[in-house]
């Protein structure tokens, strides 16, 4: 205990906490709020069947996107391991290998992306109207998916040479750019569910194109040059590629559970599907802000690793352990006596209201429940450990799946109290495998 509250008095290591995490907090907040104008938007046209098409197809697109995290979190970890060691060349293979991925990968998921979708549509059996503004908004967004995947890459190299303002001129722009073309498609223009969709679409590739630009001058503080023969070859992408398989694998666990909350809401009916968007918006926007300070675990505790600095890591990991927990507890007191409020924000159709002011208890608690995993996660991220995240990961599912399809039966109550199962899993497996790591010296001697 001594030492936990020694490290938690160091100033400098506070210093360095906020000096990431604070751009990414205001930068990852962004992005959530760009989801609730899309429901404030949507949700006060006149159909519910309009809202549910956006929180369908958004959560398509978002499973295809969410599968390709890797590019961003292996690009974080291998980013930070060599800024620790002060390689310039390294950095620039890390970069190039994340976008080529990306490029790679967004032709890959734009074939695969329209039968996918068919299926999950099919799965859903959704009303006419809603299947048919579903297509819509989807096959639109598909036209932002490179942009999306590379900006993906880019914010996770960022982040791994600790430059913060980057990620936050990246998602800024996106963000906020969405947020007003969202507002003149839809209402000014009247291009209704597509409007929301075509928003996504500039803003994303407006957002990629300065991504790039950025990383010129950022090169500058790292000087070297890439060995471009070196990338023709096998070994030169090998530790990536599986650090990005088990990535893609846990990220696969963990889309497949929202999307899985998403087609059984849908079946509940387009009132329930449309009231768990606007919950789980919630969860987005606790989700995005505590990411801020899991993202600076990432490249702190990366760079603490790189270098040898074992205690800079527990330092690190214990200053922002603590104001996680502080921040949660903030959302989760906003959520219990503001719910309400939030929920009519969104929209302002009374089935939708009705049907999601039943479950705003859970969303008070899943901020206390949710928080660790995302503080973990930061923590393996930057330790490059992702056979550790996808294990854990394929536990949690393998556990919550039981027990939510035994509460089937208690409709949209057993969703959530599976979905809270599962978050406290990711969370608690993490923990085990950390406390494991530790105890033999994991972290900086590599099985």
């Amino acid at each position: 205990m001594s030492r936990l509250l020694t490290d938690w008095r160091d100033r400098l290591t506070h210093r360095k906490v906020w000096a990431l995490a604070a751009p990414m907090i205001l930068s990852n907040i962004s992005v959530p709020l760009v989801a609730l104008v899309d429901s404030a938007v949507i949700g006060h046209l006149p159909h519910a069947h309009q809202l549910g098409a956006v929180a369908v197809g958004a959560t398509l697109f978002t499973f295809l996107v969410g599968l390709m995290g890797f590019l961003r979190m292996g690009s974080t970890g291998f980013a930070a391991q060599a800024a620790g060691r002060a390689d310039g060349a390294a950095l620039r293979q890390v970069l190039v290998q994340g976008l080529l991925l990306a490029l790679g990968f967004a032709l890959l998921i734009g074939l695969l992306a329209l039968p996918f979708s068919q299926l999950a549509l099919q799965a859903m059996q959704p009303s006419e109207a809603l299947h048919e503004s579903t297509e819509a908004f989807f096959h639109t967004r598909l036209l932002g998916l490179p942009a999306a995947l590379a900006s993906y890459a880019l914010v996770g190299w960022f982040l791994g040479t600790q430059n913060a303002r980057a990620p936050l001129a990246i998602l800024l722009t996106s963000n906020l750019l969405n947020i007003a073309l969202n507002l003149w498609f839809v209402l000014g223009l009247d291009w209704g569910v597509v409007g929301s969709a075509r928003a996504s679409v500039i803003a994303e590739w407006s957002a990629a194109l300065l991504g790039l630009a950025l990383t010129r001058p950022a090169l500058r503080t790292y000087p070297g040059q890439i060995a471009w023969a070196a990338l023709k070859h096998w070994q030169a992408w090998r530790p990536m590629l599986a650090v990005n398989r088990d990535i893609f694998l846990r990220s696969l666990a963990l889309q497949g559970v929202f999307l899985l909350l998403t087609v059984q809401g849908a079946r509940l009916g387009e009132a329930t599907v449309a009231a768990n968007a606007l919950l789980l918006n919630g969860l987005m926007l606790t989700a995005y802000a505590l990411d801020g300070l899991a993202h600076a675990v990432e490249a702190l505790c990366g760079h603490a690793i790189g270098a040898g600095d074992r205690p800079a890591l527990r330092r690190s990991l214990t200053v922002a352990g603590g104001w996680s927990l502080l921040a949660s507890s903030g959302f989760a007191v906003l959520f219990l006596l503001g719910g309400h409020q939030f929920i009519n924000l969104q929209t302002d159709i009374d089935s939708v209201r009705d049907a999601a002011y039943p479950y705003l208890p859970y969303l008070a608690l899943l901020p206390l429940v949710a928080v660790w995993s995302y503080l973990l996660d930061g923590l393996f991220i930057g330790a490059t450990r992702a056979r550790e995240m996808r294990n854990g990961m394929l536990v949690s599912v393998a556990l919550a799946l039981p027990v939510a399809y035994a509460a089937t039966g208690l409709g949209n109550h057993g969703l959530w109290l599976g979905f809270l199962l599962f978050m406290a899993l990711r969370g608690l497996t993490l923990a085990l495998m950390g406390w494991r790591l530790q105890r033999r010296d994991g972290w900086f001697v590599r099985d």
